[in-house]
Order: structure tokens, then sequence, then C-alpha cells
């Protein structure tokens, strides 16, 4: 299955606009935690990455003003937010859409790949064991980021769905989505 550019929403431009400006130090403390709650609730996406668990990931959504450095860590990931251009292990460049459609398995890699929507540098075997970890874990970001909001959880999902039909962007895990 391909899938075409024109299917590939682009980020909205006040996100774009507002990651010039936020301080990037609490962005990737958060972030920090966030990722270390997942590697908590799935031990095994960590376990999976075998010898890449020390790799560092250059998560590079092309449409934002930012990137986002990976390290895995054995199961204890930190994540930094930087404006730089950033050198890992391996550099997973592609709109934010893409990426999250990868993560909720909304998109086939392979066709993203071939289609050069989404470009794949350095050691393409690293890439690809985060790739399978990921796919494994069949993650929900948006249902992590709610079972940790207490009470305020339903608000948080109708507000998802709401950012999620206004930009095209796959805040959730499609129920019968793709394998990449």
């Amino acid at each position: 299955m391909s899938v075409p550019q024109t299917q590939i929403p682009q980020c909205p431009v006040a996100l774009a606009t507002a990651l010039r400006f936020v301080p990037l130090v609490p962005l990737s403390l958060s972030l920090t935690a966030f990722s270390r709650r997942i590697a908590k609730a799935h031990p095994d996406m960590f376990r999976r990455l075998g010898k890449h668990n020390r790799a560092l990931f250059v998560l590079d959504p092309t449409d934002l003003p930012v990137v986002l450095l990976l390290k895995p860590n054995n199961g204890l990931p930190t994540i930094t937010v930087s404006r730089q251009h950033g050198d890992g292990t391996a550099r997973i460049s592609g709109p934010l859409a893409a990426l999250l459609g990868l993560v909720h398995g909304a998109f086939d890699g392979d066709a993203l790949f071939f289609s050069r929507d989404l470009v794949i540098q350095g050691d393409t075997a690293a890439a690809l064991a985060l790739r399978n970890a990921i796919d494994d874990a069949e993650l929900d970001l948006a249902h992590e980021v709610t079972i940790v909001s207490g009470p305020l959880a339903r608000s948080l999902e109708q507000v998802i769905a709401f950012a999620e039909r206004r930009t095209g962007l796959c805040l959730t895990r499609p129920e019968d989505s793709l394998s990449w």
C-alpha cells in the first residue's frame, strides 16, 4: 500500500510557531518522564531493542523546528528536545503526522519509506529495531497520557479527539491499524 504525500497532513502552523519560543528544558523533562512511564508499562519494548538499547535515535519531524533525541538507556529512556540538527546512531525524518502515524500503526512504514515521506539515515538496523519494538508494543500515546491524568482523563480524551479531527494528526491508535 502506498501513502500519497497528500494524505499526510502538515503539523499545525501554530504548534510549529510555538515550538520556536517554548523553553526546551521543561519540555525535555516532561517527555523524559512520559517515556519512562511508557517504559514501565511496556518493558518488553525496550528489551526488544537488543544491542541498540544504548543507541541515540534522532527523531526529526520535518515540519517542526525541533528534533527529539531518544536514548533508550536499557529501559530508563531520556528524550531531549533540541533546535539543533542533532547527530545519532540513526535519524528518522518525516512529517510529524507520518511519525505519529507510525507509532500508532496507522501508516505503513515501508510505503512511507519508498515514497520518500520517511527518510532513514545512519544505522538502519537500529532504526528497524526501534520500529519493531514500537510496533510490538502497540502504543497509543493518547491513552498513555490519559492514564496519568486522573480525574481529567475523560475531558482530556475529548480534547485529544477534537485535536485529532481538526489537525488530521494521528494522536490515537486506530482500531483497525495497519502493520508498518
